[in-house]
């Protein structure tokens, strides 16, 4: 089983998205390990709502936190605690998309963060949007991939922005899938295009 972690360099910058597009590309199931806040309209009933292959599973959250927050201050308003061995992969014969909440540093709890669910054999899918401070946020986030030693791609999402994709491609040397521009209302037949025009960057990455 291939197992496919989405992050971000921040919030906001379209990890669901990206998340939905590569399920839906792959025809492979999600996970997202832990959900904070949002619960009636999480990002797996988004995800479930925007793909429309036959074959995707939507595997249920290890934590479902009610707060909109950083993991560790949700949980600890829920009473409860997060633990690295409360967290295992779904049992799926099909391939795994795991999507991150916020960005690699976020907190589990006072010891672990997201990076630390990220394990050597998984694919990490990088999402990066612009906006000012992105460059230097991206180019973080890849070195501390990178230096794990793990498997790195990268996806810009939101308006292009020329000049800021340009001094990541160059600076960072990751391989980069491709971008997926802002639309007025993502659906599933966007995401469903979106996932046609991804196959043969994902084909050729080795992700089928």
């Amino acid at each position: 089983m291939k197992k496919i972690f989405v992050t971000g360099i921040s919030t906001e910058v379209g990890k669901t998205i990206i998340s939905a597009i590569l399920t839906e590309a792959l025809q492979a199931d999600y996970w997202k390990p832990i959900q904070a806040g949002d619960l009636h309209h999480s990002d797996s009933d988004k995800v479930r709502n925007l793909i429309s292959n036959p074959k995707s599973r939507i595997h249920e959250n290890a934590f479902a936190l009610k707060t909109p927050m950083s993991p560790h201050a949700a949980a600890a308003i829920d009473g409860v605690s997060i633990s690295l061995d409360q967290i295992n992969p779904p049992q799926t014969d099909n391939t795994l998309i795991i999507e991150g909440a916020g960005g690699l540093l976020v907190p589990l709890n006072d010891r672990d963060t997201i990076l630390d669910l990220i394990q050597p054999d998984y694919r990490v899918v990088v999402v990066s949007r612009h906006y000012l401070g992105s460059i230097n946020h991206t180019l973080l986030t890849l070195d501390c991939l990178l230096q794990k030693g793990l498997d790195v791609s990268l996806i810009f999402s939101g308006d292009e922005h020329p000049t800021t994709e340009e001094i990541i491609k160059k600076k960072s040397g990751v391989r980069i899938l491709g971008r997926v521009d802002e639309h007025p209302e993502f659906t599933k037949e966007a995401i469903s295009k979106l996932a046609i025009s991804l196959r043969p960057a994902l084909k050729a990455a080795g992700f089928y």
